[in-house]
């Protein structure tokens, strides 16, 4: 694939990296510049505030994350924002923080599940991957390495663009998204999970990394950048 020229960064939609204390941070804002946004890494809720989109990373546990999200206020600005229509991009546990709640990293007591609670953009619980199939096989968790992406439908997402049905992209996750009808891409890996999920077609989720996913990796975020600067023009 060509190299796509970087606008001006003047001119470029400015993309916040929310720094919630998990994740590759600077790959993903790489990323981005590459694919043409001024794309900045920060935790200040008043610079989420002002972004033209903001895209939220991450490897680590989603009661962590959670945690540390709210007490910065980052929780209740990302939702205000995606509420909004604001270009919204999750990545990994940035699309399990999309969800009501999430299994990772809770308490356990009295045979109960204590789930701490994320973004409530979707509905739904995000929980472990199991490690056997209904048929019996076995299969290595985490997850990890190359995978493919497939469409379960015919209908047009923004965000693939440009990207056929079947893609391969890179994985390394232990805990899956639920099912709903948001669910635009699924992959197979002892259970067929979602992979990508599409909210109005502003908020978007994905269970890989495209910062880690070669052309097709960079094509995804090229499609993101070119749909915020739609927004930005509207």
């Amino acid at each position: 694939m060509a190299a796509v020229p970087t606008p001006a960064l003047a001119k470029a939609p400015r993309i916040a990296v929310v720094d919630y204390c998990k994740g590759n941070l600077m790959s993903v804002e790489r990323g981005l510049r590459r694919a043409g946004a001024d794309a900045f890494v920060t935790a200040d809720v008043r610079e989420i505030a002002r972004a033209d989109a903001i895209v939220l990373p991450g490897v680590g546990a989603f009661a962590d994350a959670a945690a540390t999200m709210r007490e910065t206020g980052q929780m209740a600005a990302v939702r205000e924002r995606i509420a909004a229509g604001v270009p919204f991009l999750g990545i990994c546990l940035g699309l399990h923080l999309m969800f009501d709640e999430g299994a990772e990293g809770t308490d356990f007591e009295d045979g109960k599940v204590d789930n701490a609670h994320g973004l409530a953009v979707l509905p739904g619980v995000a929980l472990a991957m199991p490690r056997v199939d209904d048929q019996g096989k076995c299969y290595k968790v985490p997850h990890v390495g190359w995978n493919s992406v497939d469409y379960v439908s015919e209908a047009e997402t923004p965000l693939l663009a440009s990207i056929p049905s079947g893609e391969y992209f890179y994985f390394t996750h232990s805990f899956v998204a639920p099912d709903t009808p948001c669910t635009v891409a699924t992959t197979t890996h002892s259970i067929s999970f979602p992979s990508v999920v599409s909210y109005r077609d502003t908020a978007f989720g994905v269970q890989f990394h495209p910062e880690k996913s070669s052309d097709a990796g960079m094509i995804l975020l090229e499609n993101f950048v070119g749909i915020v600067q739609t927004a930005k023009g509207a």
